[in-house]
C-alpha cells in the first residue's frame, strides 16, 4: 500500500488539491473578506480616512457684506455659494438650479458668492477680475457673472483676461478702471479671495460648488427642488 506521501508525490497537485482542496479555499476566501472588511472600515484613499465628521452651519454665521451678491440686503433667505470659476458643476449649478432661484423668489432671496477658487491660476486671476467689477459696476457684476457662467473656459487653464477684458467691453463696463483697480487692490482682493476659501473650509466646504442655506450645506450640483425646500423651511420661519 501506497502512504499518504508517496500518493501525493506520485499524484502530484491533482492528489494534493484532492485532500486539501476544500481547506485552501476555506482560507483564501476568509482572506479576501477580510481584506474586503479591512478596506470598507478605512484603507479607502487618504482623504476618504481624513474625511472630517460634519460640521455644524449656520447662515448667520457666514460673512456676507464683503463678497459680492444679488438680491436685496434685507431679503428674508440668505443663501451663500463657494464656486469656482472653472468649476463645470458651478456651472451647472448655476445656469440651472439658481437661476431658477431666482426667477421663482425674486427678492425673497439674496445669495452670495463666495470664492473657492482652487483649480489653477486662472481660476484666481477671474477672482480678482470679479472683485474689481463689483467695485467698479456693483449693479453690471451680476450681468458680468452670468456672461462669465454662459460662455465658460473649455477645459481648465483656458480662461484668460483678454477674454474677460472682451465681455466687459460687451456689457459696457469700464475696462480702463477694472484694470486699474485689479492692479492697484491685488493685495486686498487676494486677501478677500482667501479668507472666502478659509471661511468655506471652516463649514466642511472642501470642494464646489458648497452652498449654505439656513442651517444645512448642500453639497455639489443639487437639482432646484432640493433647494426649494430648504428655502421654502427657512421662509416659513
Amino acid at each position: 500500500m501506497e502512504t499518504t506521501e508517496a500518493a501525493e508525490k506520485k499524484g502530484g497537485p491533482s492528489a494534493f488539491f484532492e485532500k486539501y482542496g476544500t481547506a485552501v479555499a476555506v482560507l483564501v476566501g476568509a482572506l479576501i473578506i477580510g481584506g474586503a472588511l479591512a478596506f470598507g472600515q478605512g484603507g479607502g484613499s487618504r482623504d476618504e480616512a481624513a474625511m472630517p465628521e460634519p460640521v455644524a452651519v449656520d447662515i448667520k454665521d457666514v460673512a456676507t457684506d464683503s463678497s459680492p451678491a444679488i438680491g436685496p440686503k434685507n431679503a428674508p433667505v440668505t443663501i451663500a455659494v463657494w464656486f469656482d470659476y472653472q468649476c463645470h458643476f458651478c456651472k451647472q449649478f448655476e445656469t440651472t438650479t439658481l437661476e431658477e432661484v431666482v426667477s421663482t423668489y425674486g427678492d425673497q432671496v439674496r445669495i452670495v458668492y463666495k470664492d473657492f477658487q482652487f483649480l489653477g491660476a486662472a481660476s484666481n486671476e477671474a477672482a480678482l477680475y470679479s472683485r474689481a467689477v463689483w467695485e467698479a459696476s456693483p449693479d453690471r457684476w451680476e450681468a458680468w457673472f452670468e456672461g462669465m457662467f454662459a460662455g465658460g473656459p473649455e477645459s481648465e487653464g483656458t480662461l484668460t483676461v483678454v477674454q474677460m477684458d472682451a465681455l466687459s467691453s460687451q456689457l459696457g463696463l469700464d475696462v480702463a478702471r477694472i484694470t486699474s483697480l485689479r492692479t492697484d487692490k491685488k493685495a486686498e482682493y487676494q486677501a478677500a479671495i482667501d479668507a472666502d476659501r478659509a471661511e468655506g473650509q471652516t463649514f466642511g466646504i472642501n470642494g464646489t460648488p458648497g452652498t449654505i442655506i439656513g442651517t444645512s450645506l448642500v453639497s455639489g450640483a443639487q437639482p432646484f427642488a432640493n433647494v426649494k425646500s430648504l428655502i421654502d423651511a427657512e421662509l416659513a420661519k
